[in-house]
């Protein structure tokens, strides 16, 4: 489980396709704290760190399957891209976003960037089977980022984000057109689930 608050912003250093697709991930993390086996939230794609490394930085390999291609943007990840990353929450650790498990949805696109005051007020379009999950002043995580929904239209929501979050995280540097790793709220799958039932 993880919070949506990232902690550090790494750098995919080496792609390399096997029986699934193997990625080296730069990052400020002392890896010497890392185990092999651990969870690390990649751009919010929870991955399993298969091996760790200091030389020539700091860095952990990830072993990602065709269906976590399949279902995130990974498939456009190249050398050199910046990653959101958060470690799995411990017990006990603050928790200052929202619940995220990792376990991303689809994707969403970024539709509309607007500058108001020092924030950026961003749009996105939902895939359409996720919208109905996505409500006013609820949480989503976006390629791994804690954030309150400001405003949905059909499949259309907004997000703003603030100037922290933009120099702390990979939203610094993002355009329209970009595809983002989108995560539901967890309560909010529950309750439509729930809701099937009922019917």
């Amino acid at each position: 489980m993880f919070t949506g608050i990232i902690t550090d912003i790494g750098t995919v250093l080496e792609l390399e396709k096997r029986g699934d697709l193997r990625a080296r991930i730069g990052c400020a993390y002392d890896v010497d704290g890392i185990e092999i086996g651990a969870s690390i939230a990649c751009d919010g794609v929870c991955l399993t760190v298969v091996a760790l490394g200091t030389e020539p930085q700091n860095w952990f390999d990830v072993e990602i399957s065709a269906e976590s291609v399949s279902k995130t943007n990974i498939g456009a990840w190249q050398t050199g891209k910046k990653l959101n990353l958060e470690r799995a929450l411990k017990l006990g650790d603050e928790l200052g976003g929202h619940i995220v498990s990792g376990h991303v949805d689809g994707v969403a696109q970024i539709t509309a960037m607007v500058d108001e005051g020092d924030s950026t007020r961003i749009r996105f379009e939902a895939p359409e089977a996720l919208a109905k999950f996505i409500a006013p002043k609820g949480s989503v995580a976006l390629n791994g980022t804690s954030l309150t929904v400001n405003e949905v239209e059909g499949t259309s929501f907004g997000i703003n984000a603030i100037p922290h979050t933009q120099e702390v995280t990979t939203w610094g540097g993002v355009a329209v057109g970009d595809k983002v790793n989108l995560e539901i709220d967890t309560l909010a799958r529950y309750v439509a689930r729930l809701q099937e039932w009922q019917v």
